[in-house]
């Protein structure tokens, strides 16, 4: 599964229904982090990207509250050590504002992600340094893979073996590259995989934003087609991504 914020304007969910959705997931699945041991029935890997506050403030407590697993990929460029900002003023801005202002602590601090890792229920990942498509010709792979996953290793001291690639963008030859320092790298879409190998080495995950009832996304006829576009991306590899 695939999430980024509750109570924003873009990319979020209401809290009341996210709860609800959690809930359902703890009734029904057991989450847990990536391994290549073999699985146990309805299994299921969450995985948060981007590491805004509103994570520490309001999906923290939740995952605690149902005693679930998740993920939480960030970006070292824009994570402060500490901060003395009140809650309030930190989750007053809108999603697009939030890498620009990312000194008003619009991201978990290490502080706080400290903790969090600390919990045994959350495990750090890294979403690249800065956020920036892999695609593009002026992208630094060292940085963005690499820098990346010492940064977060240095500061929480904890070993980091998963990537999300920023907005699902990659090819052959940045999977190839990654898999030189993770590993398990995960992407956007939709498509369910059988084990933590993946699609063609790659993680698809199931877009949880903007629900409607907690459990619209495990309805048949959604998991009929996110199976078949799993073996779709089977049949075309990476060349088409």
């Amino acid at each position: 599964m695939m999430y980024h914020h509750v109570g924003s304007d873009r990319c979020s969910n209401e809290l009341n229904i996210f709860e609800q959705h959690l809930e359902y997931i703890s009734k029904n699945f057991t989450t847990l982090f990536p391994t290549f041991e073999k699985l146990p029935k309805k299994a299921i890997c969450l995985v948060f990207d981007d590491g805004y506050f509103d994570f520490y403030k309001f999906i923290y407590p939740l995952l605690k509250k149902y005693n679930l697993k998740a993920l939480l990929a960030v970006t070292p460029k824009y994570i402060l050590d500490d901060t003395a900002k009140d809650d309030a003023s930190r989750l007053n801005y809108e999603h697009n504002d939030l890498f620009k202002k990312y000194k008003n602590a619009t991201f978990c601090t290490y502080k706080e992600l400290k903790e969090m890792s600390n919990s045994g229920i959350v495990q750090i990942i890294s979403h690249s340094y800065s956020h920036k498509n892999l695609l593009e010709d002026d992208t630094s792979l060292t940085q963005e893979l690499l820098k990346s996953k010492e940064m977060i290793e240095q500061k929480l001291n904890t070993k980091v073996e998963g990537f999300v690639y920023p907005f699902g963008k990659y090819n052959q030859k940045v999977l190839d590259e990654t898999m030189k320092h993770y590993k398990y790298s995960f992407r956007i879409g939709n498509g369910v995989n059988k084990d933590f190998r993946g699609i063609n080495g790659v993680i698809y995950r199931i877009d949880g934003d903007f629900l409607q009832s907690p459990n619209e996304i495990f309805s048949f006829k959604n998991m009929l087609r996110f199976k078949f576009k799993t073996f779709i991306k089977s049949l075309v590899g990476n060349r088409w991504v």
